[in-house]
């Protein structure tokens, strides 16, 4: 790996902030508060054409790197938008992965473009109420008839629902009993939302707001074959190739979550009197928050080393999960620190530390549990017994 500057990374990064800095904490803050979606940042990000920078440029996208598409993300989160502002334009920018690779050139040619122009809002259904991680136990049911399946079942946490046209659908097409692996008979689908027999019903939670969670629920919803993703069976296997990408942006958005809770904590040490002397002139305030800068940056740079691995088409689950792991540990640690070095000031919501804080504790849970990451780096890493 080239430590070395790449111009090209600056000018994203200075592209980035440029945008952003016509949203600022207080705008993240109302939508936050009001829970309503980010509109005027979202069509910002599309009018540069930054949704698409992942889409190949055949399809209208910018035809970079999850290098890059993490870059992007990095900054958004580290400008105070946090995890709402990265969700907005999150799975557009990977989500689309295992439709490029094994969806029809008619339905890629249909779909990939309205994406990357950010016309298109694709949501992701994987997980279930009774399945959560073990995703080879879903119910969720596609039963074919000719040319049509009927998908009858339910997800819960799916990103953006109410808002999306479409969604990439994780079903069953074979009961588990009837199958000889786990992972065999699950299906993918790129299904339409907005139908009436699709029940959208956001989810109450601690944090990010703006950007709704859904619990949906298909009953007998009609999708043609058309809308299949690749063979029937094989959809358990076409995720994977966007797990590891997922696990890398998460990880640039720990990130910047964590850069975004230290610049306001070291601003307010540096500025908060305190018997007569800046708070952060007390190492019991600098040591922490020196601690968190580093952890910061050992956890950077694991992110970086996983998505040149992935860019170069490298093995990379290890250095995916281990980058999502150290990355939501250090991010949620800094935002833990600059809540604390706000005193009793961290708790109020004008000084936005709560909500990096809130939305930094989401990315140890979401897309996938530390314990989980754990559990993979101890089996397929270490070779030890599996613990499930």
């Amino acid at each position: 790996m080239d430590f070395a500057e790449e111009p090209d990374h600056d000018a994203i990064r200075d592209g980035i902030r440029r945008v952003c800095a016509d949203f600022g904490d207080d705008y993240w803050a109302q939508c936050d508060a009001a829970h309503e979606f980010p509109w005027d940042f979202y069509s910002a990000m599309a009018d540069g054409g930054w949704i698409g920078i992942a889409i190949p440029t055949e399809f209208g996208g910018g035809g970079q790197g999850i290098t890059e598409a993490s870059i992007v993300l990095e900054e958004i989160a580290a400008s105070g938008a946090a995890m709402n502002g990265c969700s907005a334009i999150h799975l557009s920018i990977f989500g689309m992965e295992p439709v490029r690779k094994y969806g029809s050139a008619e339905l890629v040619a249909d779909v990939l473009p309205r994406v990357a122009s950010g016309e298109l809002h694709v949501a992701f259904g994987v997980t279930e109420p009774d399945a959560g991680t073990d995703t080879t136990s879903i119910t969720t049911r596609a039963v074919r008839d000719g040319d049509i399946y009927e998908i009858t079942g339910a997800k819960v946490w799916t990103t953006k629902a109410s808002v999306c046209e479409m969604c990439l659908l994780l079903v069953r097409t074979t009961p588990l009993s009837e199958c000889e692996s786990r992972t065999d008979g699950i299906s993918l689908f790129l299904v339409d939302l907005q139908d009436p027999a699709v029940d959208i019903t956001p989810i109450p939670k601690l944090g990010r707001n703006a950007v709704v969670s859904c619990e949906v629920r298909y009953d007998r919803l009609r999708v043609p074959v058309s809308r299949r993703i690749g063979e029937e069976g094989e959809g358990f296997r076409y995720i994977l190739d966007g797990l590891n990408p997922e696990r890398i942006l998460i990880a640039a958005e720990a990130l910047g979550i964590g850069r975004a809770a230290m610049n306001k904590a070291t601003a307010y040490a540096k500025q908060r009197v305190v018997f007569d002397r800046p708070i952060g002139q007390n190492q019991g305030i600098a040591f922490p928050l020196a601690e968190a800068h580093m952890k910061l940056h050992a956890a950077e740079l694991t992110v970086r080393e996983a998505s040149w691995r992935y860019d170069r088409g490298l093995k990379c689950a290890e250095a995916a999960n281990t980058a999502k792991y150290l990355a939501a540990e250090a991010g949620f640690f800094a935002a833990d620190r600059a809540l604390q070095t706000h005193g009793g000031f961290g708790y109020a919501s004008e000084y936005h530390v709560e909500r990096y804080w809130r939305e930094a504790r989401l990315m140890k849970i979401a897309p996938v549990s530390q314990e989980m990451v754990l559990n993979f780096i101890s089996n397929k890493s270490l070779g030890l017994p599996k613990s499930y």
